[in-house]
Parts: C-alpha cells; structure tokens; sequence
C-alpha cells in the first residue's frame, strides 16, 4: 500500500540538532516500524537496521519492510546487531545525530527455552550500539528499549510501578537481560558522559503487531477455529498500551534530550491495568467469535500484573495516552482481517501463477 508523502512535509517534533540521520535498530519490528513511519513522516532521514531473524514469521517482517520502502528517506542494513564491528562500520558511514535502539530478542517465556539467544542479541548487541555511539561522535542522544518486565512479580492490587522502585529480583532471563541493558548504559554514561533514555515499554499492542503476544494468539486460533490456552486461570491484568501511545511518547522522549552524563528510565505504559478475561471478552466482540478456553497453570516466568506509573514521562514530555483498549482492540481486528485476508489472495494467484 502507498504511502503519502505529503505527510512528510509536517514540522519535525524530534530534537537533533545535528545533520545525520536517525538510525532505528529493530526497524522490521513492531514498535521499531510505526517508530521509523513516524519519523519519516516528519522530514527525518531514517536508517534501519534489522537481522530478519525466524523467532517469528519473517514474512510479517518482510511486509513492514515494504511499507518503509515507499519512502525515498529510508534507506536499510540487514545487520546483526551482536556483530560489533558491522555496526560499528554502519555508524561510522551513516553518522548518525540521533540512535533508537529497539532491536533485541523478544519473548519471556522463549527466553526459559533458549537463553543463549538472549545473551546475543540483548546484552552483545546492547553493548555493540552502546560502543558505536561512545566512538561516533555525531550521536547526540541513546534512546533504547527496556522492558516493564524488570519490575518482577507484583501483587494483584499492586499500585502503580515506579521507576524508583526496586528491580533486584526479575521472573525471567528476558527480563534479567533488559535489566542489565539499563546498567550497562548506566555505567556508559558515567565514564563518557553520554545522553541515554531507557524505555520501559507495557504490553505493547496493535496493528502489525508480534505473533507471539497475547491478544495476536487469540486472533489467530479464532482464524483456525482453535481453542485458546488461559494461564493462571485468567487471574492476570496487564497495562495494555496501543502502538501509536507508545510512539507518541518515544518522539516526546527524543524530542526531550537527556542531560550530559545522564542514563534516564522512563516508563511507557497505558496507565490503566485491564485484567485478562476482559481482553479475551473484547476480542471476541471484534472477531466475531465465542473462543473455547483451555484453563492452565501459570506459566513460568509470567507475572500476575503490570502497571505502568506514568506520572516521570508526562511531567517531562506531557505524554498522555490516549487510545482505550476497546478502540485499540477494534483497530488490531480490523488489520488483522485485512492482512491475512490479503496474505489468502496473494497465496491463491501464486498457486494459479503456477499452474498447480
């Protein structure tokens, strides 16, 4: 589908001063791809870089390549971020003003299942972006993905978790590694004085999203008539927080620099815990569908609830979310309709190309 390029005539919110691009590592991911539409719809020249790794299907990936393709200001690396001298060698020809780190391997309950991944793409590939900028100059500011799954296990009623909190005993290896992102770029800001933002992003959802969360599950046993698995017997909450919110506040965050010296922790979240059979009920209303549930055991590594406190990222940047979630439900069905009906056709007229 084109896109419009008449939207990248709108007055740039994001604060470079600088003349070199913004580069976005993740940029074939979910947040990765609405963060670098976003930018390039205000004038931005955006390099992205991605591995296009299996974890989930790489044609997804694929298909939000091509839509970033459509604007002449993105230009893209197909680059592992854990080879350190690739990104090295990437950053010192793009020379870029501005870094969104937003690569890394996703997935808590993966993580139980395949740690060294982790270690590749979290903690190397934290460290060859953090090397990159310390050794090219040009970049003024680090913004970088964290993750609410630092804060570990809350209870049910727990309040809302602050960015001064402890965040000493995490329920997973993901989240052990995300942690340890934070600290390394703490340290990095400390011995070269470099402006970092760590992002702790909540339940991140919407439009072409990842396969492997919650609620794009549900969809897709809903779409082979399959019955859905419900852990802890659907006793969860989670801050639920559309896809545009979250953009909205990554280009806050750049547009508000962190100081010298300073590795600052945000949260990012939707401020509002819904729990898990609410999310199923709304599902089911836009899908259409009553879904079979197999009631489980938690899950490990799962946590009972999140709840982002937003109080530190609206003072900062007057980030307010704005999309409830039976808004950003009714969005997600809506493409997810479209896409996989158009994925159907697209397979039809190859097999009839084909003679078969």
């Amino acid at each position: 589908m084109p896109i419009d390029h008449q939207a990248q005539d709108q007055t740039p919110t994001v604060s470079v001063s600088g003349t070199g691009p913004v580069l976005v590592t993740g940029a074939a991911g979910f947040i990765g791809m609405h963060v670098c539409t976003a930018l390039l719809e205000r004038g931005f020249d955006v390099v992205g870089l991605d591995n296009l790794n299996t974890y989930y299907d790489p044609s997804l990936k694929s298909a939000r390549l091509k839509r970033l393709a459509w604007y002449r200001k993105f230009s893209f690396y197909k680059l592992d971020i854990s080879d350190q001298l690739e990104v090295l060698k990437c950053f010192e020809y793009e020379r870029p003003s501005l870094c969104v780190h937003l690569a890394a391997q996703a997935g808590v309950r993966h993580s139980i299942k395949d740690p060294f991944s982790y270690r590749d793409s979290n903690l190397s590939g934290h460290l060859a972006i953090l090397e990159a900028c310390r050794q090219v100059e040009t970049v003024e500011h680090l913004v970088y993905a964290s993750s609410s799954s630092v804060y570990g296990e809350r209870p049910m009623e727990s309040k809302g978790f602050s960015e001064a909190d402890p965040v000493s005993e995490p329920a997973s290896f993901y989240a052990a590694t995300k942690r340890a992102c934070e600290l390394m770029s703490t340290s990095y800001s400390n011995l070269y004085g470099m402006r970092q933002t760590g992002l702790r992003f909540f339940s991140v959802y919407g439009p072409w999203g990842r396969p492997d969360m919650a609620y794009y599950i549900f969809a897709d046993r809903a779409r082979l008539g399959l019955p859905i698995d419900v852990y802890n017997g659907g006793e969860m909450q989670r801050d639920f927080t559309y896809i545009d919110d979250v953009v909205e506040g990554i280009l806050g965050v750049c547009a508000h620099p962190a100081d010298p010296g300073e590795n600052r922790i945000l949260n990012i979240g939707g401020d509002e815990p819904v729990p898990l059979m609410e999310m199923i009920a709304c599902m089911e209303e836009n899908l259409g569908v009553i879904l079979e549930k197999n009631f489980l055991p938690k899950q490990a590594g799962d946590v009972l609830t999140t709840h982002a406190d937003i109080s530190r990222i609206r003072n900062m940047c007057g980030y307010v979310p704005r999309t409830r979630l039976e808004e950003g439900i009714s969005r997600f069905a809506e493409w997810y309709r479209s896409y996989y009906a158009f994925q159907s056709a697209a397979q039809i007229s190859l097999v009839s190309e084909n003679g078969s």
